[in-house]
């Protein structure tokens, strides 16, 4: 763990492009959020695409919802979205034999209040949720 990042990583018995397109589609968010914050996508909603914008329907206590943009994308290989708080989540996927290194990151080395990120310990208990998230990830994209 770098400063203000958090990255785990996990080999997926999957081709990158399998992945990718679960990770470009968020109406699968919810089913590998690891949080059990992401509660399902609102409205239509194309592949995503670098500067795509996309809104969720989420829970962490209170109903809400929010606005994402992606901010960085490379197909097959990376994804990252973030929205009004500035911090990203971001996904990059690596072939690896008849493999692929998932490595998800949460960072909030661009977010507008990383003091409260931090105040809010949000990095440790992050951890668990990237885990789960990986594991979710794996099962669908391994399941027969």
């Amino acid at each position: 763990m770098t400063r203000r990042t958090l990255s785990l990583e996990r080999l997926v018995s999957a081709d990158p492009s399998e992945i990718f397109d679960i990770l470009a589609d968020p109406s699968q968010h919810a089913a590998i959020d690891g949080s059990s914050t992401v509660r399902g996508h609102i409205g239509q909603q194309d592949r995503l695409a670098l500067g795509s914008t996309f809104a969720m329907k989420m829970r962490l206590g209170l109903p809400y919802r929010i606005k994402n943009r992606v901010l960085e994308f490379e197909e097959n290989r990376l994804i990252a979205w973030g929205h009004l708080g500035g911090h990203r989540w971001r996904f990059e996927l690596q072939a690896s034999g008849n493999q692929t290194l998932v490595r998800e990151t949460f960072d909030w080395s661009t977010s507008r209040w990383p003091f409260m990120i931090e105040l809010a310990r949000y990095p440790r208990r992050h951890k668990k949720n990237i885990e789960a998230t990986l594991e979710r990830l794996a099962s669908l994209v391994e399941s027969p």
